[in-house]
């Protein structure tokens, strides 16, 4: 394993999106006879939030964990219109014909999770199961709400302990639980040190601009049943207010192999490395296999 210790090793590959961006994506190799998995983050999220996830499964999954543009160490867009989920796949669909990709499983953080609905919807049947943390074809405006408020704000901290305690208070109705220690973890997830020696969020504050505009509403149902058959792992967080409970039995009624767990004592969105989302995840992996 080399001077890493227990991690997996990973190498860092590249794609070029349409409009000619630099996207990057963490591949932590695996078994080739099974289906790769990919996992997708949140809108302010990068590859660095699967790390738990690929460090467990890598070996005996392939694991391809992506940095959207304009997040981790994707390029920044000049067109700040681009940071929309029709884009989004657009680029995805260029990383699965690049790596030559034709079924897989998803894993889908939040926006993560409404873009592989609508991978799904582009090509039914290439999706061999997939794994929405806390995320529905129905978002409660109270989360959105929050979300809108909070994107594209600058942030900057001298220390690591500094950005741990400013997210913290922030962020404490998400996980009530964290302690400081947990908090450094996450922030060393969102953020990144810049040349000056100040730590700021890791994403372009750009991309907060779509969401000022007024937009139409979408059904995303139709995506969602284009799933199908796949076996489905619906995570909510017990606190969410972005996913009710309502919406998420309603996915449950509506797709034939969907199971619900509800991560208990975390808001939107579970970490994937609580023991409930662990089991959900594992129970899921065995389904694709089955």
């Amino acid at each position: 394993m080399g001077a890493m210790g227990a991690k997996a090793q990973y190498t860092d590959g590249y794609w070029t999106s349409q409009d000619g961006l630099r996207l990057h994506y963490r591949d932590y190799p695996g078994d080739k006879s099974r289906p790769p998995i990919l996992c997708i983050p949140g809108l302010t999220r990068n590859a660095r939030d699967f790390e738990n996830v690929a460090q467990r499964l890598s070996g005996d999954w392939r694991v391809i964990c992506v940095d959207l543009r304009g997040r981790g160490e994707s390029a920044y867009a000049d067109d700040p219109m681009t940071y929309v989920p029709a884009t989004y796949v657009a680029d995805l669909d260029a990383l699965l014909k690049d790596l030559k990709i034709k079924r897989f499983v998803a894993i889908g953080t939040s926006l993560g999770g409404l873009l592989t609905m609508l991978l799904a919807a582009q090509k039914p049947g290439r999706i061999a199961g997939a794994l929405l943390n806390d995320i529905g074809p129905v978002l409660d405006p109270r989360g959105l709400e929050r979300i809108r408020t909070s994107v594209g704000r600058t942030h900057s901290w001298p220390t690591w302990v500094h950005a741990a305690r400013d997210l913290g208070e922030m962020q404490a109705i998400i996980y009530p639980a964290y302690q400081l220690e947990d908090w450094i973890a996450y922030a060393k997830r969102v953020c990144r040190l810049t040349q000056q020696g100040r730590i700021v969020l890791d994403y372009d504050l750009q991309i907060a601009e779509p969401m000022k505009q007024p937009t139409d509403a979408f059904d995303l149902w139709p995506a969602y049943a284009a799933l199908g058959t796949a076996p489905v792992a619906i995570l909510r967080g017990a606190l969410s207010d972005l996913l009710s409970e309502a919406t998420a039995r309603d996915m449950v009624r509506r797709l034939p192999h969907a199971k619900l767990t509800t991560v208990p004592g975390v808001g939107h969105a579970p970490a994937l490395n609580e023991p409930a989302a662990t089991r959900a995840l594992g129970a899921l992996l065995k389904a694709v296999m089955a």
